[in-house]
């Protein structure tokens, strides 16, 4: 099973959204945990996972299916969506404000009482049975907000707010899933609070627990710490020269100048 570690009641409610046959749409910024989450619960309840990245070119076709040519005959090919009605599987779209608003209409039916996919292509009306379940998540931070969710799309949906996990929590997950100390994690941990309490720099997105485990990686595999903070952390969130160089400062002044 992924290793998931909970910050509240996060796992009790996508429990009780299966078993009540309810949608779920999880937000939280980048980095947080939310696919891992996603990942931990299906494999806890069971059921088979299928995972679709949004994107602005994703059509209605791309997640119901299309017909194909091949072999001088015309096939029906279901998409990811329509594959998980058939499966009764957990369907996840990740970043589902990436899609076209025309595009995650199609969830609609999927999303209220109804439980049902339209196949207009193929005149089939699937029912949803009740292991299925639909998930949907976004980073609600500035750039999405921008695009946001139509409220006849959000009011379907429950919902769940994840963020970073606590300075305990975080540790825990450096040291499983970084294989870091807890000297390392806790300096890790430390680092990416004061990167967070950051508002003097443009930054698009601050240091995520992803980003951090990464340097934990990095730093239990040998490489210095300092070093492995710039790779994973430093030079991810920035291209700007003047912002890196801010941000190097900040790590060297939590982490020292281990090279």
């Amino acid at each position: 099973m992924p290793f998931y570690a909970e910050q509240g009641d996060e796992c009790a409610l996508f429990a009780q959204c299966h078993a009540q046959q309810l949608p779920l749409l999880i937000k939280g910024p980048t980095g947080c945990g939310k696919t891992r989450f996603v990942e931990h619960m299906a494999a806890r309840l069971g059921r088979p996972l299928i995972t679709v990245s949004c994107h602005d070119d994703l059509s209605a076709a791309d997640l119901v299916g299309r017909h194909l040519i091949g072999n001088g005959s015309t096939v029906w090919a279901d998409g990811p969506l329509t594959r998980a009605v058939r499966e009764g599987a957990i369907v996840y779209l990740d970043e589902v404000v990436e899609a076209r608003k025309d595009t995650t209409v199609v969830l609609h039916p999927l999303a209220d009482d109804r439980r049902i996919l339209p196949i207009e292509r193929t005149g089939e009306q699937l029912k949803a049975p009740p292991e299925f379940m639909l998930v949907i998540s976004y980073n609600p931070g500035y750039q999405n907000l921008l695009k946001g969710l139509k409220p006849s799309t959000r009011q379907r949906f429950t919902a769940l707010t994840l963020n970073y996990p606590a300075p305990a929590v975080e540790r825990s997950i450096l040291e499983k899933e970084g294989h870091a100390s807890p000297a390392v994690a806790a300096r890790l941990v430390q680092l990416a609070q004061a990167l967070r309490r950051l508002t003097d720099h443009d930054l698009e997105e601050t240091a995520s627990t992803r980003l951090l485990v990464m340097a934990a990686r990095l730093a239990s595999a040998g490489m210095g710490l300092r070093q492995a903070c710039r790779a994973a952390v430093v030079d991810a969130l920035s291209d700007d020269l003047d912002t890196v160089i801010a941000l190097d400062e900040v790590v060297r002044a939590v982490v020292g100048d281990e090279d």
